[in-house]
């Protein structure tokens, strides 16, 4: 048998692997742009205080007694068989030698010793480092003029006394200038405002007052009537053919409405339901009221007839235009007054009383209250009487006046009939008016 054969269940030891080539020597850290090395922390300063410390031995080779295992050995294998020959090895490559010799490494500028008070871990942090690398990393500008290192914080200074306020300095009265230099004198309002200003001022003071005076009188002008209200002369020429350029239904109207014209402040409604034909003034007509009336003369007569809301009672409103001028209608009122010829019971007017309508039986005997009204403004004389549309007689009628008087207790008056007469002459008395171009008053209001 072979010496191979005898050595064939040994363990193979595996050859030693040749030693790499030896790489060039990197550039120094502080060479390399893409580097940026922090400044070496100076060594501690030695404490005078403390004993010198003694320098450190050089290192000396242990005995080899005194070495320290470590690894444990390795049990021979027992020898069996002798052990095969090694196995060739090769030859180390030699190291290629560096194509560009290491530049000598330039050393960075000392840094200034930090104070003596300053703690040591206070050298050790990354703020530290910043600092005090702040020249290699910072502007081209900034390290021109490096900043001043910043001072650690005290330890634990004493604090120092405070020092007492000092005391307010006065306000000077008048502003201070510089050194041999007077303040100048101080303009008056006049000359530092420049007369521009003023004239503007005044002309925007003019112009707001024109302003505000246009508006309230565009608003005066709007609330008046389009032509402005007329002269008494002119509404007075012009109420004598009110009756022929005013239409009967502005006149009459079909529905008039009296808000608090009835008993006990009731609001009431009339509606026509008879117009008579325009005519003369005759005693037929208006009874023995015509003799009175005829000393101012008689231009036209309207007539209409009205009954309230509850067909029961029915009111003749009539309207007389006369002949006389304004002085003749003054002298008219005037006697009317004088002699009370407006609350006789023998002066009262004739009822219309119209066929197929409430005030068909509408007669003389069923009148219960009745007035006259004598206009000084238009020469215009309204009368109205009033009565039951069921046609009863009345025995005792009653002026209109009288009857709305609180607290009578007439049939006349119980019963609205007073009201409705003196109710109906205001509102005709309105349109007349209005219809000669004279604002109604406060106590009138138009239909």
């Amino acid at each position: 048998m072979s010496a191979d054969a005898d050595y064939a269940d040994a363990p193979r030891i595996p050859p030693i692997p040749p030693r790499p080539p030896r790489r060039p020597a990197a550039p120094p850290a502080d060479e390399d742009p893409k580097t940026t090395v922090l400044r070496p922390v100076p060594a501690e300063p030695a404490d005078p205080a403390a004993p010198a410390a003694a320098p450190p031995a050089a290192r000396q080779p242990l005995p080899a007694e005194a070495a320290p295992a470590s690894t444990p050995p390795v049990a021979p294998a027992p020898p069996t068989a002798p052990a095969a020959p090694p196995a060739p090895v090769a030859p180390p490559r030699p190291s290629a030698p560096p194509t560009t010799p290491p530049r000598p490494r330039a050393e960075p500028p000392a840094a200034p010793p930090p104070p003596t008070d300053a703690p040591r871990s206070f050298r050790d942090t990354a703020a530290f480092h910043l600092a005090n690398s702040a020249s290699l990393w910072d502007e081209p500008a900034a390290r021109t003029s490096p900043a001043p290192a910043q001072a650690p914080p005290p330890t634990a200074p004493a604090p120092a006394p405070t020092p007492p306020p000092p005391a307010p300095t006065p306000w000077p009265a008048t502003p201070v200038g510089p050194t041999g230099v007077e303040p100048a004198p101080r303009r008056s309002l006049a000359e530092r405002l420049p007369s521009t200003r003023i004239v503007a001022a005044a002309v925007s003071l003019v112009l707001g007052i024109g302003l505000m005076g246009g508006a309230a009188a565009g608003s005066w002008l709007t609330e008046s009537p389009a032509k402005g209200t007329p002269t008494p002369e002119a509404a007075f020429a012009k109420g004598q053919d009110a009756w022929r350029n005013t239409p009967v239904d502005t006149l009459f109207p079909r529905t008039v409405e009296g808000l608090a014209a009835g008993p006990g402040g009731a609001d009431r409604t009339w509606i026509r339901i008879a117009v008579a034909p325009d005519a003369d003034c005759t005693a037929a007509v208006e009874g023995p009221l015509a003799k009175e009336l005829a000393p101012a003369g008689c231009a036209r007569l309207l007539r209409a007839t009205y009954v309230d809301a509850t067909r029961t009672d029915v009111i003749t409103v009539g309207a007389q235009t006369t002949k006389a001028d304004r002085s003749g209608m003054m002298d008219l009122n005037a006697r009317f007054s004088t002699h009370n010829l407006a609350t006789r019971t023998a002066l009262m007017p004739l009822p219309l009383a119209a066929r197929g309508t409430p005030a068909e039986g509408f007669g003389p005997a069923q009148r219960a209250s009745w007035t006259v009204r004598i206009l000084t403004d238009i020469p215009v004389v309204v009368y109205a009487v009033s009565g039951f549309a069921d046609g009863r007689e009345v025995t005792d009628p009653q002026p209109a006046d009288a009857a709305v008087q609180p607290g009578t207790a007439t049939a006349p008056a119980e019963s609205g009939l007073g009201h409705d007469a003196k109710g109906l002459a205001d509102k005709v008395t309105a349109t007349f008016r209005a219809a000669s171009g004279i604002p109604a008053s406060p106590t009138e209001e138009a239909p």
